[in-house]
Protein backbone atom coordinates (compact mmCIF):
# COMPACT_ATOMS: atom_id res chain seq x y z
CA UNK A 1 0.00 0.00 0.00
CA UNK A 2 1.40 3.77 -0.90
CA UNK A 3 0.47 6.53 0.68
CA UNK A 4 -1.16 7.75 -2.81
CA UNK A 5 -3.58 5.00 -1.82
CA UNK A 6 -4.25 5.56 1.76
CA UNK A 7 -7.40 7.34 2.98
CA UNK A 8 -5.97 10.87 3.23
CA UNK A 9 -8.23 11.96 6.01
CA UNK A 10 -6.93 9.50 8.44
CA UNK A 11 -3.51 10.73 7.52
CA UNK A 12 -4.41 14.47 7.71
CA UNK A 13 -6.64 14.27 10.72
CA UNK A 14 -5.28 12.70 14.31
CA UNK A 15 -7.31 9.25 14.51
CA UNK A 16 -8.54 10.00 17.51
CA UNK A 17 -9.51 5.97 18.84
CA UNK A 18 -5.63 5.77 18.94
CA UNK A 19 -5.37 8.76 20.87
CA UNK A 20 -7.66 7.40 23.69
CA UNK A 21 -6.17 3.81 23.10
CA UNK A 22 -2.95 5.56 24.16
CA UNK A 23 -3.77 7.48 26.24
CA UNK A 24 -6.12 5.01 28.26
CA UNK A 25 -2.39 2.51 28.56
CA UNK A 26 -0.54 5.17 29.48
CA UNK A 27 -3.04 6.62 32.39
CA UNK A 28 -2.99 3.00 33.24
CA UNK A 29 0.51 2.50 33.28
CA UNK A 30 1.22 5.14 35.55
CA UNK A 31 -1.63 4.35 38.18
CA UNK A 32 1.00 1.31 39.31
CA UNK A 33 3.38 3.85 40.44
CA UNK A 34 0.37 5.40 42.91
CA UNK A 35 0.63 1.59 44.17
CA UNK A 36 -3.27 1.79 44.46
CA UNK A 37 -2.72 -1.95 42.67
CA UNK A 38 -0.82 -3.11 45.51
CA UNK A 39 -4.19 -1.78 48.02
CA UNK A 40 -6.61 -3.18 45.89
CA UNK A 41 -5.63 -6.56 46.79
CA UNK A 42 -5.23 -6.53 50.78
CA UNK A 43 -6.12 -9.40 52.35
CA UNK A 44 -8.96 -7.37 53.75
CA UNK A 45 -10.97 -7.12 50.47
CA UNK A 46 -10.33 -10.42 49.56
CA UNK A 47 -13.77 -11.63 47.99
CA UNK A 48 -14.52 -8.09 47.12
CA UNK A 49 -15.22 -6.09 43.63
CA UNK A 50 -12.28 -4.08 44.44
CA UNK A 51 -9.70 -7.24 44.73
CA UNK A 52 -10.43 -8.90 41.58
CA UNK A 53 -9.96 -5.62 40.17
CA UNK A 54 -6.88 -5.46 41.69
CA UNK A 55 -5.76 -9.08 40.41
CA UNK A 56 -6.56 -8.38 37.04
CA UNK A 57 -4.09 -4.73 37.40
CA UNK A 58 -1.18 -7.20 38.83
CA UNK A 59 0.88 -9.46 36.38
CA UNK A 60 0.30 -13.35 36.53
CA UNK A 61 2.62 -15.16 38.54
CA UNK A 62 3.57 -17.64 36.06
CA UNK A 63 1.57 -19.61 33.22
CA UNK A 64 -1.74 -17.58 32.61
CA UNK A 65 -2.98 -14.42 31.28
CA UNK A 66 -4.65 -11.36 33.57
CA UNK A 67 -5.40 -7.95 32.21
CA UNK A 68 -2.20 -5.97 33.44
CA UNK A 69 -0.14 -8.67 31.13
CA UNK A 70 -1.79 -7.02 27.88
CA UNK A 71 -0.76 -3.13 28.49
CA UNK A 72 2.87 -3.68 27.80
CA UNK A 73 1.58 -5.46 24.46
CA UNK A 74 -0.98 -2.55 24.06
CA UNK A 75 1.91 0.23 24.16
CA UNK A 76 4.37 -1.57 21.58
CA UNK A 77 1.83 -2.38 19.23
CA UNK A 78 0.20 1.54 19.37
CA UNK A 79 3.70 2.48 18.70
CA UNK A 80 3.40 0.27 15.54
CA UNK A 81 -0.22 2.52 14.61
CA UNK A 82 1.48 5.50 15.13
CA UNK A 83 4.40 4.98 13.14
CA UNK A 84 2.36 4.08 10.36
CA UNK A 85 0.89 7.20 10.32
CA UNK A 86 3.50 9.50 11.42
CA UNK A 87 5.67 8.34 8.30
CA UNK A 88 2.55 9.00 6.15
CA UNK A 89 2.05 12.12 7.21
CA UNK A 90 5.92 13.35 6.75
CA UNK A 91 6.15 11.66 3.18
CA UNK A 92 2.93 13.98 2.69
CA UNK A 93 4.68 16.78 4.01
CA UNK A 94 7.34 16.29 1.68
CA UNK A 95 10.06 14.71 4.12
CA UNK A 96 12.56 12.80 2.15
CA UNK A 97 13.19 8.95 3.34
CA UNK A 98 17.09 9.84 4.97
CA UNK A 99 15.80 12.56 6.98
CA UNK A 100 12.92 10.49 8.27
CA UNK A 101 15.18 7.40 8.69
CA UNK A 102 17.43 9.40 10.43
CA UNK A 103 14.60 10.49 13.13
CA UNK A 104 13.47 7.05 13.92
CA UNK A 105 17.20 5.86 14.57
CA UNK A 106 18.25 8.48 16.74
CA UNK A 107 15.02 7.71 18.58
CA UNK A 108 15.55 4.31 18.96
CA UNK A 109 18.89 4.86 20.30
CA UNK A 110 17.20 7.76 22.98
CA UNK A 111 14.47 5.23 24.17
CA UNK A 112 17.10 2.47 24.72
CA UNK A 113 19.39 4.73 26.53
CA UNK A 114 16.38 6.47 28.41
CA UNK A 115 15.02 2.67 29.13
CA UNK A 116 18.51 1.54 30.73
CA UNK A 117 18.75 5.06 32.71
CA UNK A 118 15.73 4.18 34.86
CA UNK A 119 17.13 0.65 35.72
CA UNK A 120 19.93 2.35 37.37
CA UNK A 121 17.99 4.81 39.35
CA UNK A 122 16.76 2.49 41.85
CA UNK A 123 19.74 0.87 42.84
CA UNK A 124 21.69 4.27 42.49
CA UNK A 125 24.40 2.33 40.51
CA UNK A 126 25.37 1.45 36.99
CA UNK A 127 23.16 -2.14 35.91
CA UNK A 128 22.57 -3.03 32.56
CA UNK A 129 19.12 -3.96 32.75
CA UNK A 130 16.57 -3.99 29.16
CA UNK A 131 12.83 -4.89 30.65
CA UNK A 132 11.37 -2.07 30.69
CA UNK A 133 8.79 -0.70 27.82
CA UNK A 134 11.09 2.12 26.61
CA UNK A 135 14.22 -0.31 26.23
CA UNK A 136 12.06 -3.16 24.45
CA UNK A 137 10.54 -0.30 21.97
CA UNK A 138 13.88 0.47 21.14
CA UNK A 139 14.61 -2.73 19.50
CA UNK A 140 11.09 -3.71 18.04
CA UNK A 141 10.53 0.22 16.87
CA UNK A 142 13.76 0.29 14.58
CA UNK A 143 13.01 -3.43 13.02
CA UNK A 144 9.08 -2.27 12.50
CA UNK A 145 10.19 1.04 10.82
CA UNK A 146 12.93 -0.68 8.62
CA UNK A 147 10.47 -3.66 7.62
CA UNK A 148 7.06 -1.53 7.09
CA UNK A 149 8.04 -0.58 3.59
CA UNK A 150 8.25 -4.25 2.61
CA UNK A 151 5.05 -6.23 1.59
CA UNK A 152 2.41 -7.13 4.01
CA UNK A 153 3.24 -10.78 3.62
CA UNK A 154 7.14 -9.91 4.56
CA UNK A 155 6.56 -8.50 7.34
CA UNK A 156 4.00 -11.32 8.87
CA UNK A 157 6.68 -13.75 7.58
CA UNK A 158 9.70 -11.46 10.08
CA UNK A 159 7.48 -11.12 12.57
CA UNK A 160 6.21 -14.90 13.07
CA UNK A 161 10.22 -16.34 12.24
CA UNK A 162 11.26 -13.93 15.58
CA UNK A 163 8.47 -15.80 17.67
CA UNK A 164 9.67 -19.26 16.13
CA UNK A 165 13.59 -18.07 16.81
CA UNK A 166 12.26 -17.47 20.06
CA UNK A 167 10.17 -20.54 21.05
CA UNK A 168 13.22 -22.80 19.26
CA UNK A 169 15.73 -20.56 21.36
CA UNK A 170 13.96 -21.56 24.72
CA UNK A 171 13.82 -25.31 23.87
CA UNK A 172 16.66 -25.86 22.13
CA UNK A 173 19.30 -24.22 24.85
CA UNK A 174 21.40 -26.16 26.17
CA UNK A 175 23.29 -24.46 28.79
CA UNK A 176 22.95 -26.49 32.14
CA UNK A 177 20.68 -24.72 34.49
CA UNK A 178 19.11 -22.55 32.01
CA UNK A 179 17.67 -25.39 29.61
CA UNK A 180 13.98 -25.50 31.03
CA UNK A 181 12.44 -23.10 28.15
CA UNK A 182 9.04 -22.73 31.09
CA UNK A 183 11.09 -22.78 34.29
CA UNK A 184 11.62 -19.22 36.31
CA UNK A 185 15.11 -18.17 36.21
CA UNK A 186 16.47 -21.44 34.07
CA UNK A 187 16.00 -20.19 30.68
CA UNK A 188 17.66 -18.81 27.62
CA UNK A 189 16.07 -15.75 28.17
CA UNK A 190 17.11 -15.59 32.20
CA UNK A 191 21.35 -17.15 30.67
CA UNK A 192 21.43 -14.09 28.04
CA UNK A 193 20.82 -11.65 31.54
CA UNK A 194 22.73 -13.31 33.00
CA UNK A 195 25.42 -12.95 30.47
CA UNK A 196 24.50 -9.00 29.91
CA UNK A 197 24.20 -7.60 33.92
CA UNK A 198 25.25 -10.58 35.79
CA UNK A 199 21.66 -10.60 37.26
CA UNK A 200 18.21 -11.99 37.04
CA UNK A 201 15.02 -9.97 37.24
CA UNK A 202 12.86 -10.17 40.75
CA UNK A 203 9.76 -11.05 38.64
CA UNK A 204 11.60 -13.03 36.28
CA UNK A 205 11.44 -10.91 33.25
CA UNK A 206 14.01 -11.34 30.75
CA UNK A 207 15.76 -8.57 28.40
CA UNK A 208 15.26 -10.97 25.23
CA UNK A 209 11.41 -10.26 25.13
CA UNK A 210 11.99 -7.58 22.59
CA UNK A 211 12.50 -10.09 19.77
CA UNK A 212 9.48 -12.12 19.86
CA UNK A 213 7.61 -8.91 20.97
CA UNK A 214 8.27 -7.35 18.09
CA UNK A 215 5.87 -9.04 16.36
CA UNK A 216 3.44 -6.38 18.44
CA UNK A 217 5.20 -3.47 16.85
CA UNK A 218 4.56 -4.80 13.15
CA UNK A 219 1.72 -5.87 13.66
CA UNK A 220 0.58 -2.23 14.80
CA UNK A 221 2.31 -0.62 11.46
CA UNK A 222 0.15 -3.36 9.63
CA UNK A 223 -2.73 -1.91 11.47
CA UNK A 224 -2.46 1.35 10.74
CA UNK A 225 -2.07 1.05 7.40
CA UNK A 226 -4.97 -1.00 7.23
CA UNK A 227 -6.81 1.61 8.43
CA UNK A 228 -5.08 4.66 5.93
CA UNK A 229 -6.40 2.26 3.17
CA UNK A 230 -9.66 3.43 0.99
CA UNK A 231 -11.39 0.45 2.07
CA UNK A 232 -15.32 0.76 4.00
CA UNK A 233 -14.19 1.37 7.63
CA UNK A 234 -17.40 -1.62 8.11
CA UNK A 235 -14.70 -3.83 6.60
CA UNK A 236 -11.57 -2.20 8.27
CA UNK A 237 -13.18 -3.19 11.65
CA UNK A 238 -14.25 -6.74 10.81
CA UNK A 239 -10.84 -7.53 9.34
CA UNK A 240 -9.98 -6.61 13.06
CA UNK A 241 -12.18 -8.00 14.91
CA UNK A 242 -11.73 -11.47 12.82
CA UNK A 243 -7.89 -11.50 12.60
CA UNK A 244 -7.99 -10.30 16.57
CA UNK A 245 -10.40 -13.39 17.52
CA UNK A 246 -8.42 -15.52 15.81
CA UNK A 247 -4.72 -14.58 17.44
CA UNK A 248 -6.58 -15.03 20.95
CA UNK A 249 -7.90 -18.46 19.98
CA UNK A 250 -4.82 -19.42 18.61
CA UNK A 251 -2.82 -18.30 21.28
CA UNK A 252 -4.95 -20.37 23.99
CA UNK A 253 -4.86 -23.17 21.65
CA UNK A 254 -1.42 -23.48 21.68
CA UNK A 255 -1.03 -23.78 25.75
CA UNK A 256 -1.02 -26.97 25.88
CA UNK A 257 2.29 -27.28 24.23
CA UNK A 258 3.76 -23.54 24.79
CA UNK A 259 2.33 -22.23 27.94
CA UNK A 260 1.26 -18.16 28.05
CA UNK A 261 3.66 -16.49 29.77
CA UNK A 262 3.61 -12.96 30.00
CA UNK A 263 7.17 -12.80 31.90
CA UNK A 264 9.49 -14.48 29.14
CA UNK A 265 7.07 -13.65 26.01
CA UNK A 266 6.31 -17.24 24.85
CA UNK A 267 4.95 -17.43 21.76
CA UNK A 268 1.35 -18.25 22.55
CA UNK A 269 1.18 -15.11 24.69
CA UNK A 270 2.72 -13.06 22.03
CA UNK A 271 0.21 -14.30 19.13
CA UNK A 272 -2.67 -14.01 22.12
CA UNK A 273 -1.47 -10.75 23.12
CA UNK A 274 -1.62 -9.78 19.76
CA UNK A 275 -5.14 -10.82 18.85
CA UNK A 276 -6.23 -8.63 21.99
CA UNK A 277 -4.37 -5.44 20.56
CA UNK A 278 -6.23 -5.72 17.04
CA UNK A 279 -9.83 -6.13 19.17
CA UNK A 280 -8.68 -3.46 20.88
CA UNK A 281 -7.92 -1.19 18.28
CA UNK A 282 -11.23 -2.76 16.34
CA UNK A 283 -13.62 -1.29 19.57
CA UNK A 284 -11.78 2.26 20.04
CA UNK A 285 -12.21 2.63 16.13
CA UNK A 286 -15.77 1.44 15.94
CA UNK A 287 -16.78 3.65 18.83
CA UNK A 288 -14.58 6.82 18.15
CA UNK A 289 -13.66 7.55 15.02
CA UNK A 290 -16.89 5.41 13.11
CA UNK A 291 -19.76 5.80 15.56
CA UNK A 292 -17.84 8.89 17.20
CA UNK A 293 -18.91 8.70 20.48
CA UNK A 294 -16.17 10.96 21.88
CA UNK A 295 -17.49 12.15 25.05
CA UNK A 296 -14.78 12.39 27.53
CA UNK A 297 -12.06 10.63 25.24
CA UNK A 298 -9.81 14.19 25.97
CA UNK A 299 -9.72 12.63 28.98
CA UNK A 300 -7.45 10.01 28.29
CA UNK A 301 -5.67 11.82 25.55
CA UNK A 302 -4.40 14.59 27.37
CA UNK A 303 -2.19 11.43 28.94
CA UNK A 304 -1.50 10.19 25.62
CA UNK A 305 0.28 13.45 24.01
CA UNK A 306 2.74 13.59 26.91
CA UNK A 307 2.98 9.95 27.55
CA UNK A 308 7.13 9.88 27.28
CA UNK A 309 7.62 12.55 29.71
CA UNK A 310 4.81 11.20 32.53
CA UNK A 311 5.94 7.88 32.04
CA UNK A 312 9.37 8.81 32.62
CA UNK A 313 8.29 10.64 35.63
CA UNK A 314 6.66 8.18 37.56
CA UNK A 315 9.28 5.27 36.82
CA UNK A 316 12.01 7.62 38.38
CA UNK A 317 9.80 7.43 41.97
CA UNK A 318 8.26 10.89 41.58
CA UNK A 319 4.90 9.80 42.15
CA UNK A 320 5.90 9.11 46.10
CA UNK A 321 6.94 12.41 46.31
CA UNK A 322 3.39 13.29 44.88
CA UNK A 323 1.82 11.07 47.45
CA UNK A 324 3.62 12.61 50.36
CA UNK A 325 2.20 15.82 49.52
CA UNK A 326 -1.06 14.39 49.30
CA UNK A 327 -1.15 12.43 52.75
CA UNK A 328 -1.90 15.54 54.88
CA UNK A 329 -4.90 15.75 53.19
CA UNK A 330 -6.02 12.35 52.55
CA UNK A 331 -5.59 11.60 55.91
CA UNK A 332 -7.42 14.66 57.43
CA UNK A 333 -10.34 13.84 55.28
CA UNK A 334 -10.36 9.85 54.83
CA UNK A 335 -8.08 8.76 58.29
CA UNK A 336 -11.93 7.87 59.43
CA UNK A 337 -12.39 5.05 57.00
CA UNK A 338 -8.46 3.17 58.41
CA UNK A 339 -5.40 2.81 57.11
CA UNK A 340 -6.70 1.24 53.83
CA UNK A 341 -8.94 3.70 53.13
CA UNK A 342 -6.43 6.39 53.48
CA UNK A 343 -3.87 4.60 51.62
CA UNK A 344 -6.24 4.42 48.45
CA UNK A 345 -7.18 8.28 48.58
CA UNK A 346 -3.93 9.23 48.95
CA UNK A 347 -3.12 6.81 45.40
CA UNK A 348 -5.88 8.18 43.68
CA UNK A 349 -4.92 12.14 45.06
CA UNK A 350 -1.30 11.06 43.79
CA UNK A 351 -2.91 9.95 40.29
CA UNK A 352 -4.57 12.63 39.57
CA UNK A 353 -1.67 15.07 40.45
CA UNK A 354 -0.04 13.12 37.46
CA UNK A 355 -2.76 13.57 35.18
CA UNK A 356 -3.21 17.13 36.24
CA UNK A 357 0.25 17.85 35.20
CA UNK A 358 -0.74 16.18 31.68
CA UNK A 359 -3.35 19.06 31.36
CA UNK A 360 -0.95 22.06 32.63
CA UNK A 361 1.04 20.48 29.77
CA UNK A 362 -2.06 20.22 27.19
CA UNK A 363 -3.33 23.78 27.90
CA UNK A 364 0.30 25.36 27.11
CA UNK A 365 0.43 23.40 24.35
CA UNK A 366 3.44 21.77 25.33
CA UNK A 367 4.53 18.38 23.94
CA UNK A 368 7.68 16.59 25.14
CA UNK A 369 8.97 14.03 22.11
CA UNK A 370 11.95 12.51 21.15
Amino acid sequence: MTVAAADRSVIKDRLLSLDFFRGLTMFLLIGESTRLYEHLVDPSLKGTILYAIGTQLDHHPWNGLRFWDLVQPFFMFIVGVALALSVAKREAQGDSRARITRHAVRRAILLLLIGWALYCIGPGRITFRFQNVLAQLSLTYLIAYFMMKRPAREQIALSFGLILLSEVLYRAFWVQGFNQPFVPDHNFGAWVDMKISGELSTGHWVSFNAVPTTAHTIWGVLAGRWLMSGRPAGKKIRVLVLTGLAGVAAGFALNPVTPVIKRICTSSFVIAGGGFCLLMLALCYGAIDVKRWRKGIIFFHIVGLNSLFIYIFSETGATAWLAHLAVPFTMALFGWSGPLGAEIATSLAAWALLWSMCLWLYRRRILIKI
